[in-house]
This record gives C-alpha cells, sequence and structure tokens, in this order.
C-alpha cells in the first residue's frame, strides 16, 4: 500500500497475526449506504475490537469519533492507530485483558 494510511493498515494487520493468530477480522468496504463504521472490525477472545487506522498524527473525524463511543459503549474496545507505537499500544493493552477472557 502507498499511502501514508495504507502503511498504517498493513502495519495493523501484521500486528494482529502475530499477536492473535486466531482472530477474526473484517475491513468493510463503505459505500455511503447504511451504518457508517470503523476501519476494522474484529473478534479477538470473544471481544468486539474496532480499529480506525490514520496517517501518522491525523485524528478521527466526529462521526468516526462517534462510532468509537458507542462501540465502547456497547461493551466493546475501539482504538485509534496512526502508528508502530499507537499499535504497540492496542496490542499491549489486548493482550493484558485477552489473558483474562481465555
Amino acid at each position: 500500500m502507498s499511502t501514508p494510511e495504507g502503511r498504517v493498515k498493513a502495519m495493523l494487520k501484521r500486528a494482529l497475526d502475530k499477536a492473535f493468530p486466531l482472530h477474526y477480522r473484517l475491513m468493510p468496504v463503505q459505500q455511503g449506504l447504511g451504518a457508517s463504521t470503523l476501519d476494522y472490525l474484529c473478534c479477538i477472545g470473544g471481544l468486539f475490537i474496532a480499529f480506525e487506522t490514520k496517517a501518522p498524527g491525523k485524528k478521527m473525524t466526529p462521526r468516526q469519533t462517534i462510532v468509537a463511543e458507542e462501540i465502547t459503549e456497547a461493551g466493546g474496545r475501539a482504538f485509534l492507530i496512526d502508528g508502530p507505537v499507537s499499535i504497540e499500544h492496542a496490542i499491549k493493552c489486548l493482550s493484558a485483558a485477552y489473558r483474562t477472557w481465555a
């Protein structure tokens, strides 16, 4: 992937595959119809996780922030991923929580 966001998506995919080999991942292609969501929807150890990937330093749009809050309020977890530091943080949080779910 040649865009900065595409490179972040590729890094996240590799990190998830390494840390959680038995996870489910969906990257929906949004076409403006129906409810919007974040870039990655995952199930890891029975927990619903969503990731919004951005180019380094970029933030979620107001709509993406609302979706992330809805996911959190429903008992899932949502992460903004913009590079290696945020990927490492998310993997650490999920790994610690995964030990309590499994």
